[in-house]
């Protein structure tokens, strides 16, 4: 569930708890009349099945309460109630299902800004990744993947893709490109920096490397894992299930590619330059694409979810124990 606490005008506040109350994904609600200072209003608190928490926040925006007073959401780990499984049984859908729009939105949107750390992240990651290519060692390319910060903004970008968010999109895209192109000049120098010290050199690139050429080789495969990883990255932001396993998901088809096109060009062997550059590109599309398409899914289903079922699950009895609710539950 979620926790939601809404400041409200008291002119509207009527309106905002008539809401409330009649939506039955809804519970726990509690009200402090004039409790804001700033912005000044009432508090409104309450909790949400996951499954209607979009609807709900819907409603709160075409009240207008975002603009004049203020909602902030938060997961509840933990609820022992009756009440709160009533909710969740009456709400369309499994919570682990669940879509909530402005949510996802807040998540992404804080992963597009081109702040140092970004640029650090996905610059070290880089350059890792560059050394794992030269010592054809699976390891550093995996410990690059775990570092690179680029699932943030490729989300963002699917997202505001499906939403038409056309300011978010360029300011998505910015960071990619950016991002991208300051690890691939820095990794450029240090490879150049680390030839000069005689730890590394052209031929180790030239050399027979199997176990990471597939890197500048691209082929119908790097579509289809670019695709699927695409799908399980949006899947797990929009189930609330994001983590490094995503982010290694998504790099194995970003970063080291990146990484290749910096070497390559680093050493002057253009043809692995070009063949890394459109792995990159080709799998940059990929997820891209697949995001999309995931959140249209996803979209169109709940949709129907809610069309189809309003109500879902009988309602506890009269005298049901808290114990018992949650065992059916399950």
């Amino acid at each position: 569930m979620l926790h939601l606490r809404i400041i409200s005008p008291t002119s509207r506040s009527t309106a905002v708890i008539e809401m409330l109350t009649a939506d039955p994904a809804v519970t726990h609600l509690i009200v402090l009349p004039k409790a804001a200072h700033a912005p000044a209003g009432d508090v409104i608190m309450c909790d949400v099945a996951r499954e209607g928490a979009d609807q709900v926040l819907e409603g709160l925006r075409s009240l207008g309460v975002h603009h004049t007073g203020g909602i902030a959401a938060e997961d509840v780990d933990l609820a022992l109630s009756v009440s709160a499984v009533r909710a969740e049984r009456r709400a369309p859908g499994l919570g682990s299902d669940a879509v909530v729009w402005d949510e996802i939105a807040q998540k992404t949107g804080e992963e597009i800004r081109l702040s140092a750390t970004y640029l650090l992240l996905i610059t070290l990651a880089t350059i890792i990744a560059g050394i794992g290519v030269l010592l054809d060692q699976p390891i550093l390319v995996v410990g690059a993947m775990v570092v690179g910060p680029e699932f943030g903004p490729l989300a963002a970008l699917s997202v505001a893709l499906i939403r038409r968010r056309g300011a978010v999109v360029a300011r998505s895209a910015v960071a990619l490109v950016v991002g991208f192109l300051v690890a691939m000049v820095v990794t450029v120098v240090v490879t150049w920096l680390l030839t000069a010290a005689g730890l590394i050199d052209r031929s180790m690139l030239l050399a027979e490397r199997p176990l990471t050429d597939f890197i500048w080789r691209p082929d119908a495969l790097s579509w289809v894992v670019g695709f699927i990883a695409g799908v399980a990255g949006m899947l797990s932001l929009t189930s609330n299930r994001s983590g490094p396993l995503v982010g290694v998901l998504i790099s194995v088809t970003t970063v080291p590619a990146a990484a290749n096109v910096a070497v390559a060009l680093a050493y002057g062997v253009l043809h692995e330059a070009v063949g890394s550059s459109l792995q990159l590109l080709v799998n940059l599309a990929a997820i891209t694409l697949a995001g999309v398409l995931t959140l249209l899914v996803q979209r169109l289903w709940w949709r129907r979810v809610r069309l189809a079922r309003p109500f879902t699950g009988p309602r506890p009895r009269r005298g049901e124990q808290l114990g018992q609710v949650h065992d059916t539950h399950r």
